[in-house]
């Protein structure tokens, strides 16, 4: 069993110990928005063209698992060919395999906790864990809550920074999605990196969360911060993040 993992609810992820003070974050620029969209069709013709070279990168050296989250809104077919690619450098990758991600009401986690549980029983008794956006998150915690079983996390445009609950377009979205997720106030700590190596990766061009809140704050060795060029629509799809995440499972 992977213990723990049912302690992951609405407010689960809302500890009251180590209380920082409130940032406020606004969403991005209306025209980093509304072309968010059409620069991630960009980012795909890019990724198509650097698939060749890409495939050449390190890949696993022995029975690795991955599992790849997808971000509010998305499934595991965006995903696929990601997941695809890392298949293809002899990971055993995975989506997360709960439809499409609609908040923490959205899905089962007995069934989550179950497909961890098989990832952990065919590889080498740890997994890394990708996620886009709001998966990012749900990697996080879940490494939080059980390290032991998590090798790394990396994150895609990931808003865990501090003042993040204001810093999204879709934010509004969300909270009527999940209404029991409505926080009692907003002095969360998911801005602290769970206690495994942790990459963040992040772009400036970000049109969905403001970018300031997917870059990790202070100084842990254990973290890296990356900026790639990109929208975040597209960042399941950029060449560079591609390159980034083969290169971080690669390094473990």
């Amino acid at each position: 069993m992977v213990p723990g993992y049912d302690r992951i609810t609405p407010h689960a992820i809302r500890r009251a110990s180590c209380r920082q003070p409130l940032v406020n974050m606004k969403p991005p620029h209306a025209l980093l928005a509304l072309t968010d969209g059409p620069r991630a069709l960009a980012d795909m013709a890019c990724l198509g063209a650097a698939v060749p070279l890409l495939r050449r990168m390190p890949g696993s050296r022995g029975k690795h698992s991955v599992m790849v989250i997808p971000g509010f809104l998305g499934d595991d077919p965006g995903n696929g060919p990601l997941i695809r690619y890392l298949r293809g450098l002899g990971y055993i990758a995975t989506g997360w395999g709960q439809g499409r991600n609609l908040g923490t009401a959205s899905f089962d986690r007995e069934s989550l906790r179950a497909r961890l549980e098989a990832l952990l029983v065919k590889g080498d008794g740890k997994l890394s864990l990708v996620g886009h956006s709001l998966g990012g998150i749900y990697a996080r915690e879940i490494a939080r809550m059980d390290p032991h079983i998590v090798q790394q996390v990396i994150t895609l445009g990931s808003p865990f920074g501090r003042g993040h609950r204001n810093a999204s377009h879709p934010a509004r979205l969300y909270r009527r999605l999940n209404p029991s997720d409505a926080p009692d106030n907003d002095d969360d700590t998911l801005w602290i990196p769970p206690p495994v190596p942790t990459t963040a990766i992040y772009t400036k061009g970000d049109g969905v969360v403001n970018w300031r809140t997917s870059v990790q704050e202070g100084d842990y060795a254990h973290v890296h911060n990356i900026e790639v060029l990109g929208s975040h629509i597209g960042l399941n799809l950029n060449a560079a993040v591609w390159y980034w995440v083969a290169k971080k499972l690669a390094q473990s």
